[in-house]
């Protein structure tokens, strides 16, 4: 056994997996992702690293020099130091049999190392509902893609060890931009995830800090807690070359993804939706609508971002509220709008957002809080880049009337 100072397996708090998608543009800046999990590890010996990480850099962590061609790095960090590492072929990340075999592997380790928690930090480019996991040839994993990826490991691992079969993915921590949305915050919790640590917004590499693995670890038992230390240690994170500093969200949240939160979720926004379409019929109906949807700025709020998709993602709460708020409309669709707000409301355990998010200045996020829904403002915005890629292709958009909607305010 190799002469490591790591706590007992049965006092082991965090089994954190860091699934990097490293075969992209990301590769360098993200590999900082590792140097902190190895610094987190050696300040505290109840975490361990589940790493799987394709990149073109050599290991180390610590110094980015290329090696030149691409492969996958498997390994754990515990006590500060590596352990189990073995060197293969690239993987191709945004293959969602890969992830699912990367999710099982990471709860094997669970088990052995005693873990109380599992979470999956992924990590590389997101798009929201659009999905996340992009490679060097442009291709990503869909997010109904990922969610069942993670159930699928879950469920290997249950297969293979069914002594262990209560064990699941407790969080998952989507270290990409906009992926905190109710698309895939209902899709994890289907998939048995508990908890969506995300940004709403844009998110520059490196990101959330590996270090969030140790806020989760200390206050596993009280998420009210958890999420706001996550939240407040993301937010805060700094980083910068030359003289520059930056912090790597423009709002992140920290979202319960309970079953029962999201059936009430999910019932309130149909609801809300069913009865605005059917008083659209009414002209005026539709043009109150459709006037408070344009009032919500929808997200990538940053200069040059004209024609990317997500502007069509705009913060649940925000656009409800405003529907709540226009005495033009009928007092039920106010009342059902309030319900929705209220709903989603009662998922988001921590956020904060940036008043001055430093790479886009001049960009209000000021109600960038919570997760976002899909409402399109003219045609273009409802699925600009299907088939390739579907920010609608999802059950909760379908199961919610999302579809419906869109005809309206687009």
């Amino acid at each position: 056994m190799d002469n490591l100072t790591v706590a007992p397996a049965q006092h082991r708090a965090l089994e954190f997996g860091i699934y990097r998608d490293g075969d992209n543009n990301l590769d360098a800046v993200q590999e900082t992702a590792l140097g902190q999990a190895l610094q987190t590890s050696a300040a505290d010996h109840h975490i361990e690293f589940t790493i799987q990480d394709t990149t073109a850099l050599r290991l180390g962590h610590g110094d980015t020099v290329s090696s030149g061609p691409l492969h996958t790095n498997e390994y754990t960090i515990a006590g500060g130091r590596l352990r189990n590492v073995r060197t293969e072929a690239p993987h191709e990340m945004s293959d969602a049999s890969n992830l699912a075999k990367f999710v099982a592997h990471t709860l094997d380790n669970a088990q052995r190392s005693g873990a109380k928690q599992t979470w999956i930090d992924l990590v590389d480019h997101g798009g929201g509902d659009g999905g996340g996991l992009q490679t060097s040839d442009g291709h990503v994993m869909s997010m109904p893609g990922i969610a069942k990826a993670i159930a699928e490991g879950v469920a290997l691992h249950a297969k293979e060890h069914p002594e262990d079969a209560a064990r699941g993915v407790d969080g998952v921590v989507a270290n990409q931009c906009l992926m905190s949305t109710l698309g895939f915050a209902d899709a994890l919790s289907h998939a048995g995830v508990k908890y969506l640590a995300a940004s709403p917004e844009t998110m520059v590499a490196p990101g959330a800090p590996s270090s969030i693995a140790h806020t989760i670890a200390a206050d596993e038992g009280h998420p009210g807690t958890m999420a706001r230390q996550v939240v407040g240690a993301v937010m805060s994170q700094r980083y910068g070359v030359d003289g520059q500093s930056w912090g790597p969200a423009a709002a992140f949240d920290v979202l319960d993804l309970d079953a029962a939160k999201l059936a009430r979720v999910e019932r309130s926004v149909k609801a809300l939706n069913d009865t605005v379409v059917h008083a659209a019929q009414n002209p005026d109906v539709r043009d109150a609508v459709r006037e408070d949807a344009k009032k919500v700025d929808g997200m990538v709020r940053f200069p040059g971002s004209k024609g990317l998709p997500w502007q069509a993602d705009r913060p649940a709460m925000a656009f409800y509220d405003t529907l709540a708020g226009d005495t033009r409309l009928d007092p039920q669709i106010r009342a059902r709008a309030r319900d929705a707000s209220q709903s989603v409301g009662n998922m988001v355990l921590a956020h904060k957002e940036s008043s001055a998010f430093g790479p886009f200045g001049g960009a209000d996020y000021a109600d960038a809080a919570g997760p976002t829904v899909h409402v399109p403002t003219s045609p273009k915005e409802i699925d600009p880049w299907a088939p390739a890629v579907s920010e609608t292709n999802n059950a909760f958009y379908h199961r919610t009337d999302e579809d419906a909607l869109a005809r309206i305010t687009a």
